[in-house]
Protein backbone atom coordinates (compact mmCIF):
# COMPACT_ATOMS: atom_id res chain seq x y z
CA UNK A 1 0.00 0.00 0.00
CA UNK A 2 1.21 3.14 -0.76
CA UNK A 3 2.01 5.21 2.30
CA UNK A 4 2.16 8.55 0.94
CA UNK A 5 -1.32 8.26 -0.31
CA UNK A 6 -2.41 7.17 3.28
CA UNK A 7 -0.80 10.18 4.92
CA UNK A 8 -2.47 12.55 2.11
CA UNK A 9 -6.11 10.48 2.97
CA UNK A 10 -5.05 10.84 6.48
CA UNK A 11 -4.04 14.94 6.13
CA UNK A 12 -7.68 15.48 4.05
CA UNK A 13 -9.79 13.61 6.39
CA UNK A 14 -8.21 15.40 9.53
CA UNK A 15 -9.16 18.66 8.28
CA UNK A 16 -12.52 18.45 6.89
CA UNK A 17 -14.80 19.32 8.65
CA UNK A 18 -17.76 17.33 7.34
CA UNK A 19 -17.35 13.23 6.66
CA UNK A 20 -15.79 12.72 3.07
CA UNK A 21 -16.87 9.83 0.69
CA UNK A 22 -14.12 7.65 -1.26
CA UNK A 23 -15.69 9.82 -4.21
CA UNK A 24 -14.86 13.10 -2.69
CA UNK A 25 -11.10 11.89 -1.95
CA UNK A 26 -10.44 10.81 -5.79
CA UNK A 27 -12.11 13.93 -6.59
CA UNK A 28 -9.36 15.65 -4.77
CA UNK A 29 -6.67 13.34 -6.10
CA UNK A 30 -8.10 12.45 -9.62
CA UNK A 31 -4.89 10.63 -10.39
CA UNK A 32 -5.48 7.92 -7.65
CA UNK A 33 -7.78 5.27 -8.17
CA UNK A 34 -10.81 4.81 -6.27
CA UNK A 35 -10.34 1.38 -5.20
CA UNK A 36 -6.86 1.89 -3.83
CA UNK A 37 -8.69 5.14 -1.72
CA UNK A 38 -11.07 2.80 -0.53
CA UNK A 39 -8.59 0.23 0.14
CA UNK A 40 -6.56 3.01 2.33
CA UNK A 41 -9.49 4.23 4.01
CA UNK A 42 -9.99 0.52 5.47
CA UNK A 43 -6.48 0.55 6.59
CA UNK A 44 -6.65 3.74 8.35
CA UNK A 45 -9.93 2.35 10.16
CA UNK A 46 -8.19 -0.35 11.19
CA UNK A 47 -5.45 0.93 12.47
CA UNK A 48 -7.09 3.95 14.05
CA UNK A 49 -9.30 1.10 15.88
CA UNK A 50 -6.19 -0.78 17.11
CA UNK A 51 -4.50 2.38 18.60
CA UNK A 52 -6.37 2.84 21.59
CA UNK A 53 -6.43 6.24 21.07
CA UNK A 54 -9.33 9.06 22.32
CA UNK A 55 -10.16 9.34 18.67
CA UNK A 56 -10.85 6.88 15.86
CA UNK A 57 -11.63 7.26 12.15
CA UNK A 58 -15.58 6.02 11.60
CA UNK A 59 -17.68 5.72 8.93
CA UNK A 60 -20.88 8.22 9.07
CA UNK A 61 -22.99 9.26 6.50
CA UNK A 62 -21.68 7.42 3.56
CA UNK A 63 -17.85 9.04 4.62
CA UNK A 64 -15.30 9.15 6.96
CA UNK A 65 -14.96 11.13 9.84
CA UNK A 66 -12.62 11.52 12.99
CA UNK A 67 -14.55 11.02 15.62
CA UNK A 68 -14.27 11.28 19.72
CA UNK A 69 -14.66 8.16 21.67
CA UNK A 70 -18.36 9.09 23.12
CA UNK A 71 -16.29 8.71 27.06
CA UNK A 72 -14.42 11.74 26.01
CA UNK A 73 -17.82 13.55 25.14
CA UNK A 74 -18.44 15.43 28.62
CA UNK A 75 -14.65 16.90 28.32
CA UNK A 76 -15.32 18.04 24.87
CA UNK A 77 -18.99 19.69 25.89
CA UNK A 78 -16.74 21.30 28.67
CA UNK A 79 -14.12 22.85 26.28
CA UNK A 80 -16.16 24.13 24.00
CA UNK A 81 -18.81 25.55 26.17
CA UNK A 82 -21.76 23.62 24.84
CA UNK A 83 -24.48 21.45 25.39
CA UNK A 84 -25.58 18.74 23.47
CA UNK A 85 -28.49 19.83 22.05
CA UNK A 86 -31.56 17.34 22.95
CA UNK A 87 -34.97 16.57 20.94
CA UNK A 88 -37.87 16.42 22.99
CA UNK A 89 -39.88 13.05 22.65
CA UNK A 90 -42.27 14.13 20.20
CA UNK A 91 -39.49 15.67 17.64
CA UNK A 92 -37.54 12.40 17.99
CA UNK A 93 -40.86 10.34 17.36
CA UNK A 94 -41.58 13.00 14.12
CA UNK A 95 -37.42 12.32 13.32
CA UNK A 96 -38.13 8.23 13.51
CA UNK A 97 -41.21 8.29 11.40
CA UNK A 98 -39.67 10.34 8.68
CA UNK A 99 -36.26 8.07 8.77
CA UNK A 100 -38.32 4.81 8.41
CA UNK A 101 -41.20 5.96 5.93
CA UNK A 102 -39.68 8.37 4.06
CA UNK A 103 -39.85 10.12 1.52
CA UNK A 104 -43.20 10.82 3.61
CA UNK A 105 -45.62 14.30 3.58
CA UNK A 106 -46.50 16.20 6.38
CA UNK A 107 -50.02 14.34 6.80
CA UNK A 108 -48.71 10.65 6.89
CA UNK A 109 -46.70 11.39 10.18
CA UNK A 110 -49.79 13.68 11.62
CA UNK A 111 -51.67 10.63 10.64
CA UNK A 112 -49.16 8.29 12.22
CA UNK A 113 -48.73 10.40 15.20
CA UNK A 114 -52.28 12.10 15.84
CA UNK A 115 -50.59 15.50 16.22
CA UNK A 116 -50.13 18.42 14.47
CA UNK A 117 -45.98 18.34 13.85
CA UNK A 118 -45.88 21.59 12.00
CA UNK A 119 -43.96 23.08 14.31
CA UNK A 120 -41.28 20.38 15.06
CA UNK A 121 -41.28 19.48 11.27
CA UNK A 122 -40.07 23.38 11.05
CA UNK A 123 -37.44 22.61 13.97
CA UNK A 124 -36.46 19.89 12.44
CA UNK A 125 -35.28 21.56 9.43
CA UNK A 126 -33.58 24.66 11.27
CA UNK A 127 -31.40 22.36 12.39
CA UNK A 128 -30.54 20.64 9.50
CA UNK A 129 -31.83 17.20 10.24
CA UNK A 130 -34.98 16.64 7.39
CA UNK A 131 -34.83 18.21 4.38
CA UNK A 132 -37.46 18.91 1.93
CA UNK A 133 -36.88 15.98 -1.29
CA UNK A 134 -39.80 17.72 -3.25
CA UNK A 135 -43.46 17.66 -3.97
CA UNK A 136 -46.25 15.02 -4.94
CA UNK A 137 -48.19 15.30 -7.52
CA UNK A 138 -51.32 15.65 -6.08
CA UNK A 139 -53.79 18.78 -5.50
CA UNK A 140 -52.01 21.39 -3.62
CA UNK A 141 -48.55 19.37 -4.44
CA UNK A 142 -47.58 18.46 -0.99
CA UNK A 143 -44.27 19.03 0.68
CA UNK A 144 -42.74 15.50 0.93
CA UNK A 145 -39.68 15.32 3.30
CA UNK A 146 -36.89 13.37 3.94
CA UNK A 147 -33.52 13.04 6.65
CA UNK A 148 -30.07 14.66 5.63
CA UNK A 149 -26.64 13.87 5.90
CA UNK A 150 -26.50 15.71 8.91
CA UNK A 151 -29.31 12.68 10.65
CA UNK A 152 -26.78 9.94 9.67
CA UNK A 153 -23.23 12.31 11.43
CA UNK A 154 -25.62 13.18 14.45
CA UNK A 155 -26.55 9.37 14.66
CA UNK A 156 -23.50 7.82 13.83
CA UNK A 157 -24.82 6.26 10.90
CA UNK A 158 -22.83 5.15 7.81
CA UNK A 159 -26.24 5.35 5.70
CA UNK A 160 -29.94 4.62 6.22
CA UNK A 161 -29.68 0.36 5.89
CA UNK A 162 -27.59 1.33 9.48
CA UNK A 163 -30.52 2.19 11.17
CA UNK A 164 -31.83 -0.92 13.27
CA UNK A 165 -34.65 -2.99 12.70
CA UNK A 166 -37.88 -2.80 14.10
CA UNK A 167 -36.81 -6.71 15.51
CA UNK A 168 -33.51 -5.15 16.85
CA UNK A 169 -35.61 -2.49 18.72
CA UNK A 170 -37.80 -4.77 20.10
CA UNK A 171 -35.06 -7.70 21.35
CA UNK A 172 -33.32 -4.23 23.16
CA UNK A 173 -36.81 -3.56 24.66
CA UNK A 174 -36.89 -7.14 25.47
CA UNK A 175 -33.56 -7.29 27.09
CA UNK A 176 -33.77 -4.42 29.70
CA UNK A 177 -37.26 -5.81 31.12
CA UNK A 178 -35.06 -8.38 32.53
Amino acid sequence: MNNSLKLIVESLLFAAVDPLTPRQIHGLLPERDLKEIKEVLAALKDEYEGMKRSFTLVEVAEGYQFRTLPSYKPYIANLLGATPTRLSRPALETLTIIAYKQPILRQEIERLRGVDVGGIIRMLLKKGLIRVVGRKPLPGKPIIYGTTKRFLEVFDLKDLSSLPTLKEIEELGNGEEE
